[in-house]
């Protein structure tokens, strides 16, 4: 099922009974807590029956219904793009015209709609790579990065916030004037500056959690609009 715009706000009322995970003799308790909240979410049901790799689908499909980011015809960058959810949405909504690169160190699945390269992008040769693969400039850079969590929040702050930077410092070379960047951030006072350079670069700044974004995470998007251009 392709995501449309005005349906992804929310999933209605998706009340099924809990499903209950037994404690196993070689499981970890977190890994017991993390597969009750899996079967019990129910992102993961809907992502499931509609066929998206991944529950972040949602988020992107709920971000994009609110700043319209994804227009048909645009050039998209998915920067950390596996397993694929992120890729799928913005393969959807910018059809007809549109470029969409989806850029991992891991590998990924082919999907329709978007070129795969598998490349770390901040190596030396990796921007040429994905400009030539996007056809020109992009209008729209995407990042869902996030490093593996330690369980330390604010050494896990610093390392989502180095990861964001890192993506900007690729979206302000590769931005057409007039376009897009939308980030996955921590709160915690450490992303202050990247938002600082933003407001400087961008016509609007703001900040989402969609409703897909789990309560408890302290994750928050920052949505850049307007790129005025690099100077």
């Amino acid at each position: 099922m392709s995501p449309s715009r005005g349906k992804g706000r929310g999933l209605g009322d998706t009340r099924t009974a809990a499903v209950r995970v037994k404690t196993a003799r070689r499981r970890k308790p977190s890994s017991t807590e993390w597969l009750a909240r899996q079967l019990n979410d129910p992102y993961v049901r809907e992502a499931q029956r509609r066929g998206y790799r991944s529950r972040a689908a949602f988020k992107l499909i709920e971000i994009d219904d609110r700043f319209h980011v994804l227009r048909p015809g645009t050039r998209v960058v998915d920067l950390g793009a596996a397993p694929g959810g992120w890729t799928q949405v913005a393969a959807a909504r910018i059809a007809g015209g549109g470029k969409l690169v989806a850029v991992d160190v891991l590998a990924m699945p082919p999907l329709p709609g978007a070129t795969v390269l598998q490349l770390d992008f901040l190596a030396p040769g990796a921007p040429a790579a994905i400009e030539a693969a996007l056809e020109g400039p992009a209008d729209v850079v995407l990042s869902d990065m996030a490093a593996p969590a330690t369980g330390h929040g604010a050494t896990d702050h610093l390392r989502i916030v180095a990861l964001a930077e890192a993506a900007y410092e690729f979206a302000h070379a590769a931005l057409a004037p007039g376009g897009s960047f939308v980030a996955k951030v921590y709160q915690g006072g450490a992303e202050s500056a990247l938002l600082r350079r933003l407001k400087s670069d961008f016509a609007s700044v703001r900040h989402a959690k969609p409703p897909a974004s789990r309560a408890e995470s302290a994750e928050v998007y920052v949505v850049a609009q307007g790129f005025r251009g690099a100077l």
